[in-house]
């Protein structure tokens, strides 16, 4: 005897070599033995056999009509049999049941299975939707197959071309248009980005990595809801101090400001002036959530997208010409030793005389005009004469505290490098599309003005950080624990030191309109200056608050993105400027094996032919073929420009610049050249905030 069963969902058949009240033990046709439930059983017979009926039922399986299967099948529910002999006559034979079995279990959107081999009819509204489901599918599956022949061909689909971001970055794998990429890459045998390159769906490279960075990060787009700036309502004492800051011309959000006071009286005062959105915007407000969400203003060549809406910072910018609230550190020092002898934070207003701009001014305020008295240049502004006594104190006080950092550094700072300014002609501050004209220019590192403003922030910033810690207020500190290679900066809530910057504790509180961490250690501050000794209760924050992780760990991520998207444009604009300007050969030094570093650009790449150079080698490279959308370039060495010598070369090997890891482009993933800095003025002409 033989038995047909269900198993797992599928119908076998084979001889019963025995049988219990509850199962049986068959042997398939490939002589393997199961146990198969009583619950399973469906059709006991003697011929034909088992292959031969599963054979035979199959094929009539699909001669049976659906529809009319559906018309002659009962109400209630029913087995297979019954309609067997329904659907062909009363004496259906056992080939024309298995068949109507199989039918009607491969159609459940008209037969809803009860189980054993029973059935019931779907309703007829439901079986309408799902043939056009089932019709739908077909055509998606047609549509896919039409698109996967198209991208083969080097043909772009505009249904893909459209989806293209979601496709590359944030798939839906269920998608046809993700189907069709993923079918015709194995059929091509390319990675999804070429095989889309070379079908023309990358018609723009600037747009490919603008909408991808606004996907992952802004997939709501740029723009702000419509938010009124709430008025700072404190009734603040007007400093006696008349401040000035120093920035590049694109900036708009002016944090911070400087004053001196005292000159020539041996006791001076230093005011370092911030700009105080945290006395009027407060914790959980509409403002603060934008901030929250957004966590810093983004920078990248030509272009910037602010933290909080331009309306909102002009309410608290530290504006020329204006009486701007501000939380200000004032430093007593000896004028002639530059001794500290005491600071003190205040919130008051400070009358800012002047938004000086340093990329107009950097070739006048050099160390000649901030030291020598009597040098002046034909092109010095009037306005800036009575302002260079103050500049020359602070440059002195700049150079003062720098070497007190370096001692306790451990070595001094240097500067190997140039700071890169990218202008791109005609753009006044409008999105980029890709094809303005580029202008690089260098800015050398540690310039007179950079240097005043960045001591002056890290002097702020290190002050404020141990004030807090003092008074047993949280803040959010920068910490590194050595300079030991590999020891990285870390954000946290404990004032640790931080060796790179060479202070004992580090708290970035000095430009609360484009970092949300400064917004929210200026709270903590202004709780300090309210409250003193019992600002831990008044605090906004309290120790060990969870939010203040979150907000960390929140920012961490954001920031670093950010940072890699800055360095991926500063890259695209460095390939456009070589395109532009027909440069095929640069010079560059090896920094490591086959890399190198471009002498006149912000440029690393990978070359033949310096295998076997050492660390510091000279060299010409002949460029290779540019690609805009992986941001790749590699080059040839064709000469080494230098002459080697062996002392020369180990003493190049063994040198160890800190800041040699560069930006090298792979395919979609760009490792960003970020330096460790805090000098706040030290920027190109975006103004990005430091790393």
């Amino acid at each position: 005897m033989f038995l047909l069963f269900e198993e797992a969902g599928k119908f076998m058949a084979g001889r019963v070599l025995s049988e219990a009240e509850t199962s049986a033990q068959v042997e398939l046709d490939s002589g393997k033995r199961v146990k198969v439930k009583a619950a399973n059983f469906l059709l006991k017979f003697e011929k034909p056999a088992p292959a031969q009926l599963l054979r035979d039922a199959h094929t009539i399986s699909q001669s049976i009509e659906l529809e009319l299967a559906w018309e002659f099948s009962p109400e209630d529910e029913f087995g297979f049999a019954e309609l067997a002999r329904e659907y062909f006559n009363d004496k259906a034979t056992l080939e024309q049941q298995a068949g109507t079995l199989l039918r009607l279990f491969e159609a459940p959107h008209y037969f809803r299975r009860a189980g054993k081999g029973r059935f019931r009819k779907a309703p007829a509204d439901i079986i309408a939707q799902a043939l056009a489901a089932i019709e739908k599918k077909k055509q998606i599956a047609l549509q896919t197959e039409q698109w996967v022949h198209e991208l083969s061909q080097g043909q772009c689909p505009q249904a893909v071309r459209d989806q293209l971001y979601k496709i590359l970055f944030k798939p839906d794998k269920n998608a046809p248009e993700y189907k069709a990429v993923v079918e015709a890459s194995r059929a091509t045998h390319l990675g999804p980005l070429e095989l889309l390159i070379k079908a023309g769906a990358i018609d723009s490279p600037y747009q490919f990595h603008w909408r991808r960075f606004l996907l992952e990060n802004f997939p709501k787009g740029t723009g702000f809801a419509k938010l009124d700036a709430p008025a700072i309502r404190d009734e603040l004492p007007l400093s006696s101090a008349r401040a000035f800051s120093i920035d590049d011309s694109a900036t708009t959000e002016i944090d911070d400001a400087l004053s001196v006071q005292g000159l020539g009286s041996g006791t001076v005062c230093v005011g370092i002036h911030i700009a105080a959105p945290g006395l009027a915007i407060a914790p959980g407000s509409a403002v603060d959530q934008v901030g929250r969400q957004r966590l810093s203003t983004v920078y990248m060549p030509g272009y910037k997208v602010t933290m909080l809406p331009d309306d909102v910072v002009q309410s608290y910018t530290l504006q020329e010409g204006r009486e701007c609230p501000a939380v200000s550190l004032y430093v007593t020092l000896d004028e002639a030793t530059l001794e500290i002898r005491s600071s003190e934070t205040r919130l008051d207003r400070v009358l800012i005389g002047a938004n000086l701009r340093h990329d107009q001014l950097d070739t006048i305020v050099t160390v000649e005009w901030l030291e020598d008295p009597a040098f002046s240049h034909q092109a010095d502004p009037q306005a800036l004469q009575h302002k260079r006594p103050q500049l020359s104190f602070l440059f002195r006080l700049a150079r003062h505290l720098k070497a007190g950092r370096e001692v306790m550094r451990g070595k001094p700072e240097t500067f190997n490098r140039p700071d890169y300014n990218f202008r791109l002609v005609g753009n006044d501050g409008r999105e980029p599309q890709g094809t303005e004209t580029v202008q690089i220019s260098i800015r050398q590192r540690g310039a007179p003005l950079d240097l005043i403003v960045s001591e002056a922030m890290i002097l702020a910033n290190s002050t404020w950080g141990s004030w807090l810690a003092e008074l047993g207020v949280p803040g959010i500190y920068r910490s590194q624990a050595s300079l030991l290679p590999g020891v990285k900066v870390r954000m946290g809530t404990k004032a640790l030191p931080h060796a790179g910057i060479g202070v004992p504790s580090y708290a970035w509180s000095t430009s609360p309109l484009r970092r949300y961490t400064d917004l929210v250690n200026q709270w903590q501050i202004i709780a300090c200056a309210r409250h003193g000794k019992t600002a831990a209760l008044a605090a906004p924050f309290k120790p060990k608050d969870a939010e203040l992780y979150a907000i960390i760990s929140s920012f961490d991520a954001a920031y670093s993105g950010y940072n890699a998207y800055q360095g991926a444009m500063e890259r695209f604009w460095t390939l456009k400027y070589l395109q532009q300007n027909g440069i095929v050969e640069i010079e560059a030094t090896v920094f490591k094996e086959n890399m190198v570093r471009a002498d006149d650009l912000p440029l690393v790449l990978p070359v033949a032919g310096a295998g076997g150079m050492p660390r510091g080698a000279h060299v010409r490279v002949r460029l290779g073929d540019i690609d805009e959308v992986t941001l790749d370039v590699s080059g040839t060495v064709v000469a080494r420009l230098d002459i080697p010598s062996a002392a020369g070369d180990v003493a190049a090997e063994a040198a160890g610049d800190e800041d040699d890891e560069g930006a090298v482009a792979g395919p979609i993933a760009i490792a960003v050249d970020l330096l460790e800095t805090d000098s706040e003025a030290a920027a190109p002409v975006t103004d990005p905030p430091a790393p």
